[in-house]
């Protein structure tokens, strides 16, 4: 198993990287909190990755901190939750807000990530209720990403991306003032907006 990746940035573009070690280019999903913090093109970055065997692929996940892994990993433990929904989880919410929604039984605010609704919500409560308490809140240096196309394409692309509907996301950054914003500051925008 591959339990990190060191080296250098190759490619991004939300929420798929390309991590080049030793010359081998790593293609890795990251959640959108790790997305939104990676440096530029070109620059060192170190990712903790869990990495995903099924019959038809072989995907490695990159996190920016050891708790979003943990988390990660915790998810998938749970009944009826694969890894498009962990990953979900962890763009829509930090780790310690996860947990305080665990311990205050908070199913509102986990029902409104993409792919949980009410019933996955109520068996998360459920399921990782004193399994989180370990589970930190990471930090967030809040380096900006670079955008090949249209800040608000890049976001929308980012956003269908973790599983809401176009139709959804196009109603969501109509509400936004998307002017002279990044991508990255749109995306935060958004998942803030879906959690209020």
């Amino acid at each position: 198993m591959i339990g990190s990746l060191q080296g250098r940035l190759a490619a991004k573009h939300a929420p798929h990287v390309v991590v080049e070690c030793a010359g081998v280019g790593y293609e890795v999903e990251t959640p959108m909190s790790t997305f939104l913090e990676l440096p530029e093109i070109g620059a060192d970055i170190f990712l903790n990755t869990h990495m995903l065997v099924r019959e038809d692929a072989q995907i490695l996940y990159g996190f920016s901190t050891a708790e979003e892994r943990a988390l990660f990993r915790m998810l998938l433990k749970v009944n009826r939750v694969g890894a498009k929904v962990a990953l979900a989880v962890l763009s829509s919410l930090s780790p310690g807000d996860f947990r305080r929604c665990i311990d205050y039984e908070d199913t509102k605010t986990l029902a409104k990530v993409p792919g949980v609704g009410p019933t996955t919500a109520k068996r998360l409560v459920m399921e990782m209720n004193g399994k989180v308490d370990n589970i930190g809140v990471p930090s967030l240096p809040g380096t900006k990403i670079e955008v090949g196309s249209s800040p608000r394409s890049e976001a929308f692309d980012a956003l269908v991306a973790l599983g809401y509907k176009p139709a959804e996301v196009n109603r969501l950054l109509e509400k936004l003032d998307l002017d002279d914003k990044s991508a990255e500051d749109i995306i935060r925008q958004a998942l803030k907006q879906v959690a209020a």
